[in-house]
């Protein structure tokens, strides 16, 4: 398991470098989580586990491009699944492992839970972040949503506001999604769901013949909670937790 934790705070991390970084100085940040993988790992007896993430981190920069325009589609994120089921299945979580999990055991925060699990709740956490934004983008490429400003003609376009936020909600968004399902708060979950399309509902129904506003809505939104259900699911397995 602990493969599949290091390699998902790895990715999450290396996309949100990506992101706030200059490009200047980037190399700096990806050094630092380099670093900071490296001491992670061997504070939990990671081993080869923290080569395994570093390499993985790097792949996926290197495939899935910040703006969605990578041409391997959905397969870097089906090859990132498949490592941490893969990782998952073939390994035991440990309960204790290393100066770090001697520290979270003593702690007494968490009773009953190991350091791999707490790990992998915490790299789910922070690929949710940018990197689940960065697979959006993908969808939508794919799908070729149209432009927002481009489905409507120019005067209305300059008179309705567009879908902003989305860098910003869509991470938040997740995050609940995630943190509502682990929780079996299903009815919270489906009212949080049903009011993200009531707060866009006078936006979209501004749209245009094309429907290119709502395809673009429905698509990013769709994606994102797939996203945000496949983590809780992850999780829901690694901790041999049956849902409720």
């Amino acid at each position: 398991m602990i493969v599949a934790s290091l390699s998902l705070i790895a990715v999450g991390a290396a996309d949100l470098v990506r992101q706030f970084f200059p490009a200047q100085r980037r190399w700096i940040g990806y050094a630092m989580l380099a670093l900071l993988t490296i001491v992670l790992g061997a504070g939990v007896d990671g081993g080869v586990a923290v080569f395994v993430a570093i390499s993985v981190a790097a792949l996926w920069l290197l495939t899935m491009p910040a703006d969605g325009t990578g041409r391997g589609g959905f397969w870097p994120v089906a090859a990132l699944a498949v490592l941490c089921s893969s990782a998952i299945a073939a390994f035991a979580p440990r309960i204790g492992a290393g100066y770090f999990a001697d520290l979270f055991i003593s702690s007494g925060a968490f009773e009953g839970v190991g350091v791999d699990l707490a790990l992998l709740v915490v790299g789910v956490g922070v690929f949710l972040l940018e990197s689940s934004n960065v697979i959006v983008r993908t969808a939508l490429r794919s799908e070729d949503a149209p432009p927002r400003e481009a489905t409507q003609p120019a005067a209305t376009a300059a008179a309705a506001p567009t879908l902003k936020g989305g860098r910003l909600i869509g991470p938040l968004e997740r995050i609940l999604v995630f943190a509502l399902t682990l929780a079996g708060a299903y009815t919270l979950l489906a009212a949080v769901l049903a009011a993200k399309g009531i707060v866009r509902f006078p936006e979209i129904s501004r749209d245009t013949d094309t429907g290119g506003r709502a395809e673009y809505f429905l698509v990013g939104s769709l994606v994102s909670w797939v996203i945000a259900l496949a983590c809780a699911a992850l999780v829901w397995w690694a901790s041999g937790i049956t849902p409720v």
